[in-house]
């Protein structure tokens, strides 16, 4: 199983001007290689961050956060919230909890997602919602957007391969080598 290649930086969709970051893109070739990747992502957050995960169904967003779970080495098996819209993973140590969002079934912006408290949970946990585009992003100015995409490949779509779009928005992100540690995934 091949681990995520190095991200290049991209020029292309997501924020641009004062609020854009730091920005890397990498390709994963598996389910495993994709869970290696989270935990490389995990190794750059710290309570109160916000990651936003977009893409398809089926693209890789809870083995994803299966591997965000590992590496900030959280309890309980990461599964799609989809039927519970949320979850939370307490830590097994130090770390910060894991709060797991799905707002696929959920229709509203920010209003709707008040039920949840995630405002409340944000300061000690790092947040990730699911289908979160449009919907979350006031609740923190510095944020992580991922966006997975199915790679296309010779006009039919690669099964196992997934482009990965992982760009900062906000001071926290704002350094152009912020998102560094993730050349070391794998």
């Amino acid at each position: 199983m091949e681990a995520p290649r190095s991200p290049v930086p991209q020029p292309g969709p997501g924020p641009q001007g004062p609020e854009a970051a730091a920005r890397a893109r990498i390709t994963v070739d598996s389910p495993g290689a994709m869970q290696s990747l989270g935990r490389s992502i995990a190794g750059l957050l710290r309570p109160g961050d916000l990651v936003l995960l977009t893409g398809e169904l089926g693209a890789g967003k809870t083995t994803l956060t299966r591997g965000l779970g590992e590496g900030l080495g959280v309890r309980g098996a990461v599964t799609s919230p989809t039927f519970v819209i949320a979850r939370v993973h307490p830590p097994l140590g130090s770390g910060p909890a894991l709060v797991h969002v799905d707002a696929y079934r959920l229709g509203g912006g920010l209003d709707e997602m008040e039920d949840l408290d995630l405002d409340v949970s944000l300061p000690e946990s790092v947040v990730v919602v699911e289908w979160g585009d449009g919907k979350v992003e006031e609740l923190s100015d510095d944020r992580l957007h991922v966006v997975i995409a199915r790679a296309v490949g010779h006009e039919e779509v690669l099964d196992d391969v997934r482009e990965v779009t992982v760009h900062g928005v906000g001071a926290r992100w704002a350094a152009p080598d912020a998102l560094a540690g993730l050349r070391a995934a794998g």
